[in-house]
């Protein structure tokens, strides 16, 4: 017999830090009006999945999203912080382009969370969620970095592409293997 289980990977809507290109990681920024906006639209969307549970960072940003998720469903929302952005360390706020043209990559600035260990802390964390939550529709709202470190694991053709903000990802379970269905939907798209 065939198992299914379905999650809906999102992103939090846009802050101040998104509209200006800066790293946000684990600084919390509300949503800006554009955000709030998005995550309404999302809202609607993923509301029709009829998620049972919405899981979510416990940045302000991700929380907004989830309550929104949450409210629009009826569904209860937790938060966990298994699902917190990555550690920009003194790279956080500052323009992405900028570290960037300074070393050579996010990922080779000092102090950055290196891809590999939020690559692995991303993979255990929907994997411990997804046991604990049952088999759902589930909602997990995180960040950009999580969802494509966790995508790229899942699917290695989804490694370099970004999440835009108040976008969902569907992922499914088929008899023990996970699929991305959807990837980087918006409620506009």
């Amino acid at each position: 017999m065939s198992t299914v289980t379905r999650v809906y990977l999102a992103r939090h809507g846009r802050t101040a830090l998104n509209a200006h290109g800066q790293l946000r990681g684990l600084s919390d920024p509300p949503l800006d009006e554009i955000g709030r906006s998005e995550v309404a639209r999302l809202a609607q969307a993923l509301a029709g999945f009829k998620p049972e549970i919405v899981v979510c960072s416990p940045l302000q940003r991700a929380v907004a999203t989830a309550r929104a998720i949450g409210a629009a469903a009826a569904a209860e929302v937790r938060i966990d912080d298994r699902l917190n952005d990555r550690d920009y360390g003194p790279q956080t706020g500052l323009l992405r382009t900028d570290v960037e043209n300074r070393y050579g990559s996010v990922d080779a600035a000092p102090g950055v969370e290196p891809l590999a260990a939020l690559t692995t802390r991303a993979r255990r964390a929907f994997f411990e969620l997804v046991d604990e939550l049952g088999p759902g529709p589930v909602v997990m709202v995180s960040h950009d970095a999580f969802n494509r470190a966790l995508l790229g694991r899942l699917d290695p053709t989804l490694t370099e592409v970004a999440q835009d903000t108040a976008c969902w990802n569907q992922l499914s379970l088929v008899d023990g293997a996970w699929r991305v269905d959807a990837y980087n939907r918006t409620a506009d798209s």
